[in-house]
This record gives C-alpha cells, structure tokens and sequence, in this order.
C-alpha cells in the first residue's frame, strides 16, 4: 500500500513549476515508491500566480504568505523554490515545524545561511534535500563510477565549465538577482554552485583555490511590476549590477588533482554549454549536458594519440533504465528533477538521505565563498572545511 505525503510548494516561478512537474511525474517513473505525493498547498506572492498553479496543477490550496504553510498539518514536506534571500528563513521556519524540506541552491547568500538550514534539518530530524540536479544526469553518474574504480588512472586535471547567455540581453531586466541583498553573489551562486558540486561528486573535496571575477554589464532597467524567469525591461530606470557576472577559478583537490572551472551567465552565442572533462594517467572522460546521454572516453594503453569514443548510457546505469528501455533514447532537463523527486521522497520513506543534502550545500557553499574572497584579495586561499 502507498502511503500518501503532503507536499507543498513555496515560490511559483519557474523552478517552482519545476518541482511541481516532478511531484506529477514520479509515480509514473517510479511506481513501486513507498510514498505518494498529494500536492496540497503552493504559495506565491505575485497575485494570481499561486492560484494559476492551483488550477493547472491540482493543489488544494493557495496562500501568498509561506508561512500559513509552515502551520499547515496537512504539509507533511516542502519544496522551497522561492529567490535567494529568502531561503534562510523559510527553510529554517519549515524544517522546525516538522516540514521535509527540498530546497534550490544555493541555500541562500553564503555558507552561513546553508549552515543555518543544514543545522534546522539535523535538529528536527527531517530529511533535507537540496537541487544540485545535474549530478543526476545518468552519464554523471557512469562517470563518477568509471574515476572510482580507476577506470582512467589516478586524476591529474579536470575542466568544469558553464557557460549561459540568459543575462546577456544589455535589457534584461534588474531582478533580485542582480542585487547582493536578495541574490547574494551572482553567477557563483547560480551556475558555479553546479559546478562545485560536480567537482566534488566526481573528484571530491577542494582544498585551495583562486578565482577572479567580473561585471560586463554594469547596469541594467529596473522592472515595472513581478518578474519570471529573466525578463527585459527596455526603458526603464537604471540600476547597478551589484554582483558578478563571470568568474574563473584553479581548484586544487584533496586528491592532489587540479582543475579549472569557469562560469559565466552573458556568453553571447552560448545556451546551457554546461560539462566537464576529466583526465587521468591512463584516459579521459567527457561530459557536455547539450547531449546529456553521451560520454566520451578515452582509455587505454595507447596515452599518446589515444582515441576518444562516444558512450552512449542506458539501463543499469543511474536511473536511466527509469525513463528509457535501451541505449540512446534521449533524457532530458525536467527528468533530473523526477529523478531528486525520487531520492527525496525515499529519503522521506526510509528516514536515510539519498542524493545531495544540505551538507553537500554547506561545502558548495564554503567554496563559493573562498571564490569571493580570493576574487577580493587575488590570493590562493584554503577553502574552510564545514564542520
């Protein structure tokens, strides 16, 4: 029999209608679940949002204040898809109340606030799970396993990159996201958070770096009313971008391998060029998640002119035998959110965590701000070790 868990959702943008589409979705991708999740209240600000997501999706109720459903008994765990500066409070608020919590990175402003809400989860005894997304990806997954097992040799380098054009309209509009108040850092918190995550998924723990960053679009229009998504605002009053919009990094691993990751949020010419490669002593490994189902993998006994060939991931490995029957059937970005659905409502089921949790959003977290403040000092600095 399949119990029934009530869920919630607090701030209905996109990422919101994200989480939604998961809940939908999950028992059709994974039908033998221990729980089922009954969508029983979304909150919103922005008039007649929550109630546009009601009727389309099937919640019992709406509210524009989060906190009537931190008091709801009904709500039994919530995702928390609300901007930035609001992730402190209303995390820490749900987790007290006795709320399962599913909350977007990067868990607000800085390691701090993460800490904060990791702290609250443990506290309350609840599960606490955090949308790191892209280590979901299937070939992600058959990556890590094939550095495990030595499959390249012992890891030298590695090259994380994300590359995005979604701010580099010079109209696009002066939302939270650009604002240090209610953003936090910019294309740190928002690409490079991914790209910590995937660094010590597949590599493990970073121990030093040094970063620079920078702002190529210094000012852009205040919006006239609520935004979604990232609007223009032609015409309207300037403001400054108090965040940045690019930022490179050299990482030195616990390992001892070193690596690169950039990251940038106004690459004119670029839509979601997010991947990695990873080199070792006896191969390599690749992964561009625009063709999200391939790897390339080069290993051997050749090391000079070695060749590279595309690996196609199908069933057994990840969860790809959840979404596909064979080999090459593509995957796409919402199934990664099925796929945390999944491990976040078995996490609930069985009261043991599975895929990222707040601590792995803590250690993000930690190396975002030792980017900061090498970008400040442009110094190596030693990345502090959560505790």
């Amino acid at each position: 029999m399949v119990d029934t868990l009530g869920v919630a959702v607090v701030g209905f943008g996109w990422m919101g209608r994200v989480h939604t589409q998961a809940y939908a979705r999950v028992l059709h991708h994974y039908p033998h679940l221990a729980l089922r999740p009954e969508l029983v209240s979304v909150a919103e600000e922005v008039p007649g949002r929550a109630e546009e997501a009601a009727a389309q999706f099937g919640f019992a109720s709406t509210t524009r204040d989060w906190r009537e459903v931190a008091a709801d008994p009904r709500v039994q765990a919530v995702s928390v898809t609300a901007p930035n500066f609001l992730h402190r409070e209303i995390g820490v608020a749900m987790a007290e109340a006795g709320k399962h919590l599913w909350i977007e990175k990067p868990v607000g402003l800085g390691t701090e606030d993460a800490r904060a809400v990791a702290d609250a989860v443990a506290a309350a005894g609840v599960q606490g799970a955090v949308g790191f997304n892209y280590r979901n990806a299937p070939a992600v997954e058959a990556a890590r396993d094939l550095i495990a097992s030595g499959g390249i040799g012992r890891i030298t380098h590695a090259r994380i990159r994300l590359f995005s054009d979604y701010a580099a309209h010079p109209e696009g509009a002066l939302t939270w996201r650009y604002e240090r108040a209610r953003g936090g850092s910019g294309v740190l918190g928002d690409l490079a958070s991914h790209g910590v995550d995937l660094a010590r998924f597949l590599l493990g723990d970073i121990t030093a770096l040094t970063a620079d960053t920078a702002i190529f679009l210094p000012e852009r229009a205040r919006p006239a009313g609520a935004t979604a998504g990232h609007s223009r605002a032609a015409g309207g009053e300037l403001g400054p971008v108090e965040n940045e919009d690019y930022v490179n990094c050299l990482l030195r691993f616990a390992s001892g391998a070193r690596g690169v990751l950039e990251a940038c949020r106004v690459s004119v010419g670029e839509q979601n060029n997010y991947g990695f490669e990873v080199h070792g002593t006896e191969g390599a490994v690749f992964w561009d998640f625009r063709r999200m189902n391939e790897l390339g993998v080069g290993r051997g006994a050749a090391y000079q002119d070695q060749p590279v060939s595309t690996v196609y991931v199908g069933p057994g490995q990840g969860e790809f035998g959840a979404f596909q029957p064979g080999a090459a059937n593509a995957m796409g970005y919402d199934d990664l959110k099925v796929i945390e659905a999944y491990r976040f409502l078995r996490s609930v089921a069985e009261g043991v965590p599975h895929g990222a949790t707040l601590a792995d959003a803590v250690h993000s977290a930690a190396v975002l701000d030792a980017m900061a403040r090498s970008a400040g000092n442009g110094a190596w600095v030693t990345v502090d070790a959560p505790a």
